[in-house]
């Protein structure tokens, strides 16, 4: 947190020089503002905060901040950037990205993360399609979505990143919408703030290649319940979920992973254990 002698961080403090070229009206533009936001609230300067991102729309975010960025490969966001807080763990770690990247070629990475509770918090943009792409069927497409690469829909039932995370073992487990910025921000304060793996999955329309999601500002509502530590309840209430609702589903207890210091080793001593 900040000393009190330096003056408050505001969200344009943690925003780079570099203008985002999403599509206009494009979701992530909010969520972009939300994320700098909520790392005012957090009050870390940006040297102490790193952003990871993978491949898509939603993956150029690390650019458009001032804080340290590493743009991987397709799917490998969680691998570099659970990585980075084990190797500095004094840093504030969050990862970005979206539902193409995360929960398709990085799915699996995606449970392991979960399983393994580092301390740091994974936002994915879940707009329902591929669309940097060109607008392909995504993880979390609805099987009956007509379009021209797959009339009639895929007819492959949709991926549950919520379902997921709670069951592979995450902490912190929420939905925000990027239409209401405000929110988004404090439920993305409360994640990074929150010991151990924490999800947000953040709605965040395809105005491009799924226009008919400007009507997810009327469908979004406030989670009718509260947030819970217990994990069956938890499980009970989303498996019930509409896909709207909006807040914190879970916020757990479990102890974040730690690097023994047993097991730091020099380089010298690496080498030797491979010296022919």
């Amino acid at each position: 947190m900040n000393d009190m002698s330096t003056p408050p961080l505001a969200a344009a403090d943690y925003k780079s020089d570099y203008k985002p070229i999403w599509c206009p009206g494009c979701g992530d533009y909010t969520v972009l503002g939300s994320l700098t936001k909520a790392l005012a609230m957090i009050g870390r300067p940006p040297h102490e905060v790193a952003v990871v991102s993978g491949i898509g729309c939603s993956s150029r975010i690390p650019a458009y901040t001032s804080c340290y960025g590493f743009h991987g490969v397709h799917g490998r966001a969680l691998a570099a950037g659970t990585g980075l807080k084990v190797a500095r763990p004094e840093l504030t770690v969050v990862v970005t990205g979206g539902d193409g990247d995360g929960y398709s070629i990085g799915g699996n990475h995606f449970l392991h993360a979960c399983r393994r509770n580092v301390d740091l918090t994974y936002i994915v943009m879940d707009n329902h399609v591929y669309g940097m792409t060109k607008g392909q069927a995504s993880p979390t497409t609805e099987p009956d979505w007509d379009n021209k690469l797959a009339p009639g829909g895929t007819g492959v039932r949709a991926f549950h990143p919520l379902v997921i995370a709670l069951a592979s073992g995450a902490n912190f487990v929420a939905r925000a919408f990027s239409g209401d910025p405000s929110g988004t921000a404090s439920i993305v304060a409360q994640a990074i703030r929150h010991p151990g793996f924490s999800f947000v999955e953040i709605l965040s329309p395809c105005v491009t290649f799924r226009p008919e999601q400007r009507s997810w500002k009327e469908l979004v509502h406030p989670a009718p319940v509260a947030e819970t530590d217990d994990p069956a309840r938890a499980a009970r209430r989303i498996m019930s979920d509409d896909g709207f609702n909006i807040g914190v589903l879970y916020a757990g207890s479990r102890t974040p992973y730690a690097r023994s210091s047993a097991a730091t080793a020099t380089l010298a001593q690496l080498e030797e254990e491979f010296a022919l």
